[in-house]
């Protein structure tokens, strides 16, 4: 039988479920960093952290199409495939890389509908319509192919990561790693979708995250924190020229709206020039 994968040094890609399945067998403690492409160095810090605890380590690179609610998002979703495994190569701390096809993930193997609770249909799932049902869908079909011990996520996407946990817990028997937001020195929190941005538009949005950490020092003394948010949000959009979906301090265990700054984190999603950008503190 022929198992499809080619090798870049000591990095193996992995281009089907065979011959993932085959290269991953002799391995029991296995980390796993879950990407859509567009690497940079909050993934390369996920990759870091499952080389601290973890025996191997494997990126996947699969951009998901039933988590975009909208076609021109998809299409227009930053993709360099050798400029990733290049990068990713340099690293020399990748063992695998699954690059799947959309027919090897989704392979007319009928699952459940998913869907989200309507207590969790807030921030960017009131936004999205379909997005995290199409997320936690692909990350439900990669962790049965992959079958990791441990899977690496960004806190930047916090909603993401929260649901995720929730969805897989009980279901496989791995762990769902929570990591750092990696930031620029201007403050703005790495995205794959930065690379759309103009320099003008990078500009504002420094601007617009250095507001939002004064905002969370400041909104301490507010009594009713969501509803000065809500003033904050108007202000923003008028001075700024922008669209805010929403501004909202929520709960970090059960992302209901808070009054408790401590227990809570402040979240924030806007448009810069058709760029949907999202943010947490």
């Amino acid at each position: 039988m022929f198992y499809l994968f080619r090798t870049f040094t000591q990095m193996k890609i992995l281009l089907n479920k065979t011959s993932l399945t085959k290269s991953l067998r002799p391995f029991n403690d296995i980390g796993f960093v879950p990407t859509m492409g567009s690497i940079h160095k909050g993934h390369l810090s996920l990759i870091n952290r499952s080389n601290q605890v973890c025996d191997k380590t494997i990126v996947s690179i699969f951009v998901n199409p039933k988590q975009f609610n909208n076609r021109r998002d998809f299409k227009t979703y930053p993709k360099n495939i050798k400029k990733d495994l290049k990068l990713l190569n340099i690293t020399k701390q990748v063992d695998f890389i699954y690059i799947p096809k959309v027919k090897d993930i989704f392979n007319n193997n009928k699952k459940p509908k998913i869907k989200i609770n309507k207590k969790d249909k807030i921030l960017c799932a009131k936004f999205r319509i379909g997005h995290f049902e199409g997320v936690l869908d692909v990350m439900d079909r990669l962790t049965s192919i992959v079958k990791p011990n441990k899977i690496f996520m960004g806190e930047k996407d916090f909603q993401q990561l929260f649901l995720v946990k929730k969805f897989l817990k009980n279901k496989y028997n791995t762990e769902v790693i929570g990591c750092q937001t990696v930031r620029e020195k201007n403050k703005v929190a790495l995205s794959s979708r930065n690379h759309l941005l103009s320099k003008e538009n990078l500009t504002l949005a420094s601007i617009i995250i250095k507001k939002i950490i004064y905002l969370k020092k400041i909104i301490k003394i507010k009594k009713n924190k969501n509803k000065y948010l809500k003033t904050v949000k108007s202000d923003l959009e008028k001075k700024l020229n922008i669209n805010i979906e929403y501004l909202e301090l929520r709960n970090i265990y059960n992302l209901k709206l808070s009054n408790d700054i401590n227990k809570s984190r402040l979240f924030v999603a806007y448009y810069l020039n058709g760029v949907r950008l999202i943010d947490n503190l």
